[in-house]
């Protein structure tokens, strides 16, 4: 009851320590929708991505809650919610700043908290997620996949040893012959600190103890034509596209989950290189 005796009217405010940084992920192919779907069906993928976000415990949904009194004063002030390892912002099928000659299928923009020097940058549950949540829409058949990765969250004296290497030897107890050749770009944007740091990057790839993604060559060249023109603003990152490296290579297996751990050990990588800017990183079979 309040002061008045009048019901309590409960609200939740946002968080106010807010995202310290963005992870964008777009996935690029065609999707057959399933023909029991309706195409104005009231379940989109945002809608989809959050209800499965919060189903497994990875949405950061922290607010507070309060009563009101008759003379419009707050009390009884407490925080409600869990933490998790994004908040939202945005998803979808089509994107205003896509190419219309990429093959955009889906999209999701979500914030990241402070990052610990125990878990990399959470791209691995993300993909996850947004994987099961087109999977509801139809299916996908997967041509590449491109992430915003904010690198610049990272401690790169936490680094040293990547925490995806803790998780590589799941990769291991999948079928047998099942490596797949790949391009893997990573692009600082107009910052140049990359380049400088790519030849640290690949001896570390293939010198830590892990067989996900094995590097043989990397280049200056050699990208994925969509790689020049990621489906976002330039403000998320250092964009325009300018200071790339193709790293090519096996990947354990074609899959988002691969991917995404993929992301998450050469964004520690480069932190550790001293890159401290987003990076674009796109992937896509050879």
């Amino acid at each position: 009851m309040t002061d008045s005796g009048e019901e309590p009217s409960p609200g939740v405010a946002p968080d106010s320590s807010g995202p310290v940084g963005t992870v964008f992920a777009a996935l690029y192919g065609e999707l057959e929708p399933h023909p029991w779907r309706e195409p104005d069906a009231e379940q989109d993928l945002y809608a989809l991505f959050h209800a499965r976000s919060q189903a497994m415990g990875w949405l950061h949904d922290i607010g507070t809650s309060a009563r009101k009194t008759a003379t419009g004063q707050l009390t009884d002030v407490r925080q409600v919610g869990a933490t998790g390892l994004w908040g939202m912002n945005d998803a979808g099928l089509e994107h205003p700043l896509s190419d219309p000659e990429a093959p955009l299928a889906a999209w999701v923009q979500v914030g990241v908290r402070p990052l610990t020097e125990e878990r990399p940058i959470p791209v691995q549950p993300l993909l996850r997620c947004v994987g099961d949540a087109v999977a509801r829409i139809g299916t996908l058949r997967l041509r590449a996949v491109q992430l915003l990765l904010p690198v610049q969250c990272l401690d790169p004296a936490a680094s040293r040893m990547p925490p995806s290497l803790f998780t590589a030897e799941w990769f291991l107890s999948g079928a047998p012959g099942g490596e797949l050749p790949v391009r893997v770009t990573l692009d600082s944007g107009q910052d140049p600190s990359l380049p400088e740091a790519v030849p640290g990057i690949r001896e570390r790839i293939n010198r830590q103890n892990q067989e996900v993604f094995v590097c043989r060559t990397h280049s200056p060249d050699g990208h994925e034509p969509l790689a020049l023109r990621p489906p976002f603003g330039d403000h998320l990152w250092n964009g325009p596209s300018l200071h790339r490296t193709t790293f090519h290579g096996t990947l354990a297996e074609w899959s988002l989950d691969a991917l995404g751990w993929v992301g998450g050990f050469l964004a520690d990588l480069s932190a550790c290189q001293g890159v401290d800017t987003p990076l674009v990183l796109t992937a896509v079979p050879e």
